[in-house]
């Protein structure tokens, strides 16, 4: 199985991906985590250009194709060859990430984007997608706790930004059976238990 995490930065994706990878393996599943950008040699390179704050010249053009050549690589490498070998996929962002930041966020064309995202991703298409929903004066407030120098270039972006991302998110949601919408305001617990039940229902 496919599973891909979405949503806002400081949504809370990243602790869900570990507690249902623990999950999963307490259960005796093969599980494969990945995350975006990254997850391979070329990859990872691809991942230190986008996120390094001293690139701030990048142009909007260059960053969709920057990440969609790093997804490209991970999904031909990593992804497909996992989940041929009936490994549970888990990825911290995939290509809806791009339609709802490259799109939305940085306005260049929907149609172009998604287009250019079905070429990237071929056959991986997730098979369940968690949108961990949160309101743009929670990202202010979780951002708030975290110090200037640990944010990455994405993470300083301002919150107009991040206001169109959250849109882009909810289209896709409206948009794709695959996702589930959870509120990322829910405790931890409660996050978790939603998620481990709709995979339970995708397993029956």
């Amino acid at each position: 199985m496919f599973i891909t995490f979405e949503g806002l930065d400081f949504c809370g994706k990243s602790t869900q991906v570990q507690l249902l990878e623990k999950y999963l393996l307490e259960n005796d599943k093969k599980v494969k985590i990945i995350r975006e950008p990254g997850g391979t040699p070329i990859s990872e390179k691809i991942r230190d250009i986008l996120l390094d704050k001293k690139n701030s010249e990048m142009s909007i053009e260059t960053e969709l194709i920057l990440f969609s050549g790093s997804r490209s690589q991970l999904v031909n490498q990593v992804i497909l060859p996992a989940l041929k070998d009936n490994f549970y996929v888990i990825s911290d962002r995939f290509h809806d990430s791009s339609i709802a930041y490259q799109s939305f966020g940085r306005k260049i064309s929907l149609a172009f984007v998604e287009e250019l995202q079905r070429f990237v991703i071929g056959k991986a298409v997730p098979d369940i997608t968690f949108f961990l929903d949160i309101p743009i004066d929670e990202v202010i407030k979780r951002e708030s706790k975290v110090k200037q120098i640990e944010l990455d270039r994405i993470e300083l972006s301002k919150m107009d930004f991040y206001e169109r991302v959250r849109k882009g998110y909810i289209y896709l949601s409206e948009k794709e059976k695959r996702f589930r919408t959870i509120s990322g305001q829910l405790s931890i617990p409660e996050i978790h238990h939603i998620i481990i039940n709709e995979i339970k229902k995708l397993e029956i």
